[in-house]
């Protein structure tokens, strides 16, 4: 049985772990005079979390379970995925505009980059990451129980994590491909997954969370984890992503009328051309 203890324990070193991370990413952000290489380091950073919890978690005396191996897994793939496509997309490229436009705004940039990006986004990982690192440091149930009978928990979080991690994939991956092309620069993208939802890459990353909270469902006490999907959940759409795209766009014609026929977020067939 794993103590109280023993979980704050496994929680406190994973974090301890993912501060250490997070001084070594500011670290090469810093000689590279380049922020937005934390967008490399912040996938990666929630395979830092989940790892460290279930090995000091092991240690401490849980069992390692199939639900640990799906999770961690599909955290890892996710991470793996993520980190690669940013890393493609920036190579070569000049600081993010938004990072550069902070050096001339901020008076003492490295004391504020560290807090209000770096370790703001340590805090992100902890919190999004619930649902991986608390079914890493409990107690799991037998497949037995009411509410997993066969393990349906895990697969049904599986399935919905992978919709996610397709939409995620095919929306960066198209954009991408789309924008390499100077045809296409200023122009909408409107095509493939494009089609059903204005932003099947965030609705994939949200959708991927969800998958992760339903395994995590079955463990004790697993409803408090619904803290991280919903949480960025409401970070995508009311305060970064989905928020800041929509301004950028703001007054172009051809996004509004993409707008006007095209799913907010969930992806669903696109609204028929007036006659």
């Amino acid at each position: 049985m794993v103590t109280v203890e023993n979980m704050l324990l496994a929680l406190g070193i994973a974090s301890i772990v993912l501060f250490i991370y997070i001084i070594i990413a500011f670290i090469v952000c810093t000689i590279k005079k380049n922020n937005g290489l934390m967008d490399v380091f912040y996938g990666p950073g929630y395979v830092v979390t989940s790892l460290t919890a279930l090995i000091v978690s092991v240690l401490l005396g849980n069992s390692l379970n199939i639900r640990h191996i799906v999770m961690n897994l599909l955290v890892i793939f996710w991470a793996i995925r993520l980190g690669s496509y940013v890393y493609i997309r920036n190579h070569g490229k000049p600081e993010d505009r938004r990072y550069a436009r902070r050096r001339d705004e901020w008076k003492h940039f490295l004391l504020q980059s560290f807090f209000r990006q770096f370790l703001f986004q340590g805090v992100v990982i902890i919190i999004v990451d619930i649902p991986v690192w608390f079914v890493n440091i409990i107690d799991n149930p037998p497949f037995t129980s009411l509410l997993d009978f066969f393990g349906i928990t895990i697969w049904l979080g599986a399935i919905i994590w992978f919709i996610g991690f397709i939409f995620e994939t095919l929306g960066d991956w198209s954009l991408y491909k789309f924008l390499q092309k100077v045809e296409n620069r200023g122009k909408v993208m409107d095509k493939g997954v494009w089609k059903y939802t204005q932003h099947p890459n965030y609705f994939g990353e949200v959708t991927q969370w969800w998958g992760l909270f339903i395994i995590a469902l079955a463990v004790p006490f697993g409803f408090i984890t619904v803290i991280g999907p919903a949480y960025i959940t409401f970070q995508i759409i009311k305060v970064s992503g989905v928020r800041l795209l929509d301004k950028h766009f703001e007054g172009n014609e051809e996004y509004q009328e993409y707008k006007r026929r095209t799913s907010s977020f969930i992806p669903w067939f696109p609204k028929k051309d007036k006659a």
